[in-house]
């Protein structure tokens, strides 16, 4: 009887103890979520139990058996984040028995000064328009566009891990995840020549994995982004990141395997590739053969080898639409599905015809092709290739006419080739 009692007194005396947690920001009103569950909004109080301040004396006694993290969210400010506890720490009773880790909160008040977001930056977003691929436009080799791409990729240092970004503007904005930039105010950029200065977080998106830093330092590269329309599952992908235990820019090379929208992954459009996506490549540049973004490397899947993902272009330029008005719209993902019908013959006829690298058939010939763009390829033997990637539209009817050249004939100098 008199055990019983005294564990009925620990048991009141642990729910007794409790203890209030209270979390307060400038301005007021901001949302507060701890560890990912909404609790309510500043100025906010918290009853928790006292053992969550200072530990616990007995087996019956509250503990914080993880770390603890809080989020502060208010419209037209930056966010927030930050680890509320310190441990873990071991608790031994007195006989020896180990009863597992635990943590203790720092404090009993929390306060965040919010920083106003900003809703406009210099310079000018490049996205490629679809009327660039009305003619030809050849494919650059992935050894040059990682040369015209790397000075515009930046590692970035936090205290507590590393990633990548990289300039979208000549005016120093920089794209990266959002998870690279929550909760700190500045990170460290240190280019592909080893340049290094701080950069300031100056928005992180609370819906997309998204975020923009800014770097004062004058004048710098810039990579151009893709227009989403333009994008097509098999499309080659080159990735440069900073993967742990790595150099710094490492590339990898692969293919567009899908793209589309996935709940398990998030909000947003998602590119999927078999290029390798690592830890620290978080960040950086997916590019297509002309050296332009079509995504943002987000995340690897830990269970199935060879799959990654890349938050799309689409999604990227409808962010930054917010601070660059003037950027024209675009879907985040292809439009106007249908067929485009195209007519091509050849000079002298029936050269061997081949549609996105694949051989069709031998001219003259009428294609039903896909709406968006196609590369298509008149080949003969003796004579010089001739080739055009043009947008197909919906319900489209165009006529080509591949007038080939001989392979050793030359223009003359001083004359245009015929």
């Amino acid at each position: 009887m008199l055990r019983t009692r005294a564990l009925v007194l620990l048991l009141l005396l642990g729910s007794a103890c409790a203890d209030s947690l209270r979390i307060t920001s400038t301005p007021s009103g901001a949302t507060i979520e701890i560890d990912g569950v909404n609790r309510g909004t500043t100025p906010l109080e918290i009853n928790v139990p006292g053992g969550f301040f200072h530990g616990t004396k007995t087996a019956y006694g509250k503990r914080l058996g993880h770390q603890t993290r809080v989020r502060v969210l208010l419209t037209g400010y930056l966010s927030k984040e930050l680890d509320m506890a310190n441990g873990p720490y071991r608790w031994v009773a007195l006989n020896g028995n180990y009863y597992g880790d635990y943590w203790i909160l720092k404090t009993n008040e929390f306060h965040f000064d919010l920083t106003s977001a900003p809703t406009t930056f210099t310079g000018q977003i490049q996205i490629a328009s679809t009327a660039t691929l009305t003619s030809a436009r050849p494919d650059l080799t992935p050894e040059k566009v990682v040369y015209l791409a790397s000075p515009a990729v930046l590692r970035l240092e936090r205290p507590d891990a590393s990633a990548t970004g990289f300039f979208i503007t000549d005016t120093g904005v920089i794209a990266t995840n959002a998870h690279v930039a929550r909760g700190v105010s500045s990170l460290t950029a240190i280019t592909a020549v080893g340049q290094a200065f701080d950069v300031s977080v100056v928005y992180v998106d609370e819906t997309l994995d998204f975020a923009l830093l800014k770097a004062e330092v004058g004048t710098t590269p810039y990579l151009s982004l893709a227009d989403p329309r333009l994008m097509r599952s098999g499309q080659t992908a080159i990735a440069i990141g900073n993967p742990g235990g790595g150099l710094q820019n490492t590339v990898t090379k692969g293919i567009v395997s899908a793209v589309g929208t996935a709940e398990g992954l998030g909000p947003g459009t998602w590119v999927q590739t078999d290029a390798a996506i690592n830890p620290g490549n978080s960040g950086g540049p997916l590019l297509n053969t002309w050296g332009e973004v079509i995504g943002i490397n987000t995340q690897k899947t830990t269970r199935t080898q060879g799959i990654g993902f890349a938050l799309s272009s689409g999604d990227l330029i409808s962010v930054l639409q917010r601070y660059y008005p003037d950027t024209h719209k675009t879907a985040a993902v292809p439009v106007a599905e249908g067929t485009g019908k195209i007519r091509i013959t050849s000079s002298p006829a029936s050269a061997d015809v081949y549609v996105d690298g694949k051989f069709i058939g031998n001219a003259p010939s009428v294609l039903a092709l896909s709406t968006g763009p196609h590369h298509i390829v008149v080949k003969m033997e003796g004579y010089k290739d001739w080739d055009r990637t043009l947008e197909v539209m919906k319900d489209s009817d165009l006529s080509l006419n591949a007038a080939l050249m001989a392979a050793s004939l030359q223009p003359a100098a001083g004359s245009a080739p015929k």
